[in-house]
């Protein structure tokens, strides 16, 4: 019995160690184009604005395959995205892909869902109004 006991123990102590790291993986941003142009690939044109900490990730690009489908039918069919005006719920992660023979690693935001509606301060990294 007490083997049982101080595995039950471990568990639990294992599952609440795991709690802050899995609440924080999911955060919110302001997802837009800023403005940049570039010549060649990969291109820093989009970037993300972290509430949380309020860095600004540029160069990142978005998935948004794993959005409800009422949230994707929002980005679908406006440019809300594109402008900022939209905070979504979701994690940064760093994937890499081959631009012209070269392997890249660059931060993608995977939307989870929407959030709410972006507020004018949260848009200042954005070059659209």
């Amino acid at each position: 019995m007490p083997g049982l006991r101080l595995a039950f123990l471990i568990a639990a102590a294992s599952s609440i160690g795991a709690l802050p790291a899995f609440a924080t993986a999911d955060s919110s941003y302001v997802y837009c184009d800023n403005g940049l142009r570039c010549f060649k690939q990969p291109c820093p044109s989009n970037s993300a604005l972290d509430l949380a900490t309020g860095k600004v990730i540029k160069g990142v690009s978005i998935d948004t395959s794993r959005l409800p489908q009422a949230d994707k039918a929002i980005t679908d069919q406006s440019d809300v995205l594109y402008t900022g005006k939209i905070v979504v719920r979701g994690l940064i992660e760093q994937r890499t892909q081959t631009i012209t023979g070269k392997d890249y690693s660059l931060p993608w935001l995977i939307a989870m869902r929407i959030a709410r509606t972006a507020k004018d301060s949260e848009r200042k990294h954005c070059s659209s109004p």
